[in-house]
């Protein structure tokens, strides 16, 4: 149960770390301590998934894997698995501030696979547990991310051995044997993922702090979830999709946003009483607290373009599977919060969906001041209590570079609706008007904190490259930021202790709702 509070965005990636990107290290530790120490009860992340062409979190090889990326270093030198000398002597990119993937593609999995050797005889009983535990998915990602190594890192439909592209079971086993060495490497990376992964949410939770992840709404065409089961999809004899995903133009772009994910045979789905949802919505139960549904609108009706058009502007509305899907999921994971994210065009059936389901909606500031929005749905005297108040999402600007953008009399309404001044300051201002609504959960960027510009937006819908890499620096995240975020917290009654209990950690853990 969410009750008023408030959050901070933040993506594993963007943490500080020597090693090109953020990790599940010791600078994670430190952010949830200073989340704390801020009054905050939310660390909301993007997906954790290992990404693939374009970088983004939400084109996954795998909606259940963990990213090799994130996995932290240091911890495995501590273990032994590594020297610091053979992690000192690679490039992981010059830039503190964006993280450089290139330089992560080529030089991080031979470092994992150092630890892999030194590690799988040793670990062999507990990488046995994990496979063991991981057995409805583990199997096919590791197979998968093996043959496309094999096969020069190529989609699956592009594979010239047509049994192994059609996920032929005679095939597999022996595929597995071929490439054991790969096989194993993927399975021990994984192992090592969740091995960082279930600590440091152990100790997030323990300190009083939940974690909110995002379950994109669409997987992507090269992943394993697809390739290994794409009777649950909507594509032809050879695996290829006849329609992709994408929304028609918006206010991010003038074309809409061609996706390209597949679009999924709901029918199918449907007829199985959704297992394939329920699976995927258990493995985000277990790594967060809180699961919002990216792209909610999706479930009412959806966008499908034809496969060969080149934007998003030619496709259609296709009813979704509404409350037959979502009652089924709230009702199998009863001790879930969901969140979802109903942005865009406020269509009825979005709303009938919002409704029946129950779950909260988003309110974006920087969406409540357009002179054309005459329902005024997202400014704050308009809040329902059952909602999350949020600055902006990883797709919007940063407040400051926003108002450099805004239309003037988008900008002037809020002025004036907020109070804004400059001795506070328009940005800190904006937060405060966040802090002060009636949503029962307010989230903010870290950006706005700190107060950047648009060089720390994390990403711009509709391009490709620059997107994905901003990264905090830790001379920025010290007890001054934390006193700053702590004082509006307290003084609209979000932070879930007074000034006194911030240093001193709770008795006990908090019971993880999910």
């Amino acid at each position: 149960m969410i009750e008023r509070s408030s959050g901070v965005i933040l993506p594993v990636f963007s943490l500080p770390s020597p090693w090109g990107i953020g990790t599940l290290g010791k600078e994670a530790y430190a952010f949830a301590d200073l989340l704390r120490s801020a009054g905050q009860t939310f660390w909301q992340m993007l997906p954790l998934g290992p990404t693939s062409y374009g970088d983004s979190p939400y084109q996954s090889f795998s909606s259940h894997a963990g990213n090799p990326y994130l996995i932290d270093l240091d911890t495995l030198i501590e273990d032994g698995l590594l020297t610091r000398e053979e992690v000192a002597a690679r490039n992981w990119g010059s830039d503190p501030r964006h993280v450089d993937y290139g330089a992560l593609y080529e030089n991080r999995f031979e470092v994992l696979a150092l630890a892999k050797a030194r590690g799988w005889e040793r670990d062999r009983e507990a990488v046995r547990a994990f496979a063991a535990a991981s057995h409805t998915w583990l199997p096919d990602y590791a197979l998968f991310m093996a043959l496309k190594r094999r096969y020069g890192m190529r989609p699956w439909t592009e594979w010239e051995d047509e049994a192994l592209r059609r996920h032929e079971w005679w095939a597999l086993d022996p595929a597995r044997e071929a490439l054991r060495e790969d096989v194993e490497l993927f399975t021990y990376i994984q192992f090592l993922f969740f091995r960082q992964w279930d600590a440091l949410k152990a100790y997030v939770n323990s300190i009083g702090l939940r974690i909110i992840g995002d379950l994109p709404v669409y997987v992507a065409l090269d992943s394993a979830d697809v390739w290994a089961e794409r009777h649950w999809f909507a594509l032809d004899g050879e695996g290829r999709p006849t329609e992709v995903a994408g929304v028609p133009p918006d206010y991010f772009s003038e074309d809409g946003q061609l996706w390209g994910n597949p679009l999924y045979d709901y029918g199918a789905q449907a007829r199985d009483g959704y297992g394939w949802w329920i699976r995927r919505v258990g493995s985000a139960a277990r790594m967060f607290d809180v699961i919002r549904i990216d792209h909610f609108r999706g479930f009412a009706a959806y966008w499908a373009v034809p496969a060969e058009e080149k934007t998003a502007r030619n496709g259609r509305w296709v009813p979704g599977p509404g409350m037959d899907l979502f009652g089924r999921l709230t009702g199998w994971f009863c001790d879930v919060d969901f969140i979802a994210e109903d942005l865009g065009f406020p269509a009825e059936e979005v709303k009938a969906l919002l409704r029946d389901s129950g779950l909260p909606g988003m309110c974006v500031l920087e969406f409540a001041f357009d002179p054309e929005d005459r329902e005024r749905n997202y400014q704050p005297h308009n809040y329902p209590v059952n909602c999350i108040c949020y600055t902006g999402t990883h797709d919007n600007s940063p407040l400051l570079p926003w108002m450099e953008q805004a239309d003037p009399a988008e900008l002037e309404a809020m002025v004036k609706y907020l109070g804004l001044n400059h001795e506070e300051g328009y940005v800190r201002g904006i937060l405060r008007g966040g802090m002060g609504s009636t949503a029962k959960l307010f989230v903010s960027q870290l950006q706005d904190w700190l107060g950047l510009g648009e060089e720390s937006r994390i990403n711009t819908p509709g391009t490709l490259g620059g997107n994905w890499t901003w990264r905090a620096l830790p001379e920025e995240l010290g007890e001054e930021l934390a006193d700053t975020i702590f004082e509006i917290t307290d003084r609209y009654d979000r932070a879930p202790y007074p000034l006194e209990g911030r240093t001193e950690l709770p008795e006990e853990p908090e019971e993880k709702d999910a």
